[in-house]
């Protein structure tokens, strides 16, 4: 459990859960901090591909299948247990539709709530973008990641680090294309669904996810780029809206 879902304050008495998805090439650092931000009513779950962090040892997963089904075999019995909902943000969020879509036809469980975060609709050039990954020059990657920020500059900078992150972030584009994202099941789901962006990015197609379930679906445009999310207003503003959606399902 600990290695792939790692919860860094644990609440064994809260009423629903929180799953969250790092990006591509990321790992659970900033959604360490969230396990305390959130009342005691929501326990917070980082998920942990293999190939990072206390995982860097073991090989990367080599398709959406292996990730959904290694999460599944973890964490269901806790998601048959409480309501839960699951923040992904970019790759985070494909992985998160994938598992919502897996728990649904295999054990008819859905999320009490679906929160995607700078999930680029699959008919984007964004979304072409990352599943082209391996035709772009390792330059021009790293140029990319510190115009999108979400990365220092020192980081990008050092040669091992650099080489190390390069390497993670093509291993997890390269589960996008092992999954049919283009095809998203419209009205599949019947939880709410809220998309956030951040407002400097433009046609970044989040539109494309509200057709996913019948019930309620939004988006949020917040001041900022691809990593709006690390500004400290645009965090705020996400953990008490999260808070309040999932306090309010009435499950």
């Amino acid at each position: 459990m600990d290695k792939l879902v790692f919860r860094p304050y644990k609440r064994p008495n809260a009423l629903y859960r929180l799953i969250c998805f790092p990006w591509a090439g990321g790992n659970s650092s900033f959604f360490v901090r969230w396990g305390e931000a959130f009342s005691s009513t929501i326990e917070v779950s980082i998920i942990r591909l293999p190939g990072r962090e206390c995982r860097d040892k073991e090989p990367f997963a080599k398709d959406m299948a292996e990730i959904v089904n290694e999460i599944t075999s973890v964490l269901l019995k806790d998601l048959q247990e409480k309501p839960f909902a699951f923040f992904g943000h970019s790759f985070g969020s494909y992985v998160s539709y994938a598992l919502a879509v897996h728990l649904k036809e295999e054990y008819g469980l859905e999320p009490a709530h679906l929160f995607l975060s700078g999930a680029y609709g699959p008919h984007t050039e964004y979304f072409h973008l990352m599943k082209k990954i391996d035709e772009i020059e390792d330059s021009h990657i790293l140029q990319y990641l510190e115009k999108l920020g979400g990365t220092s500059p020192e980081l990008l900078q050092n040669e091992q680090i650099s080489k190390r992150l390069l390497l993670t972030l093509k291993e997890d584009l390269k589960i996008i294309q092992t999954y049919p994202l283009h095809d998203i099941r419209r009205k599949y789901f019947t939880c709410d669904v809220s998309c956030f962006n951040g407002s400097d990015e433009t046609n970044h197609g989040s539109e494309a996810w509200l057709a996913l379930t019948s019930g309620d679906a939004s988006i949020y445009n917040l001041p900022g780029t691809h990593f709006y999310l690390m500004e400290p207003s645009n965090e705020n503003f996400l953990i008490k809206h999260i808070t309040k959606c999932i306090e309010n399902t009435g499950i």
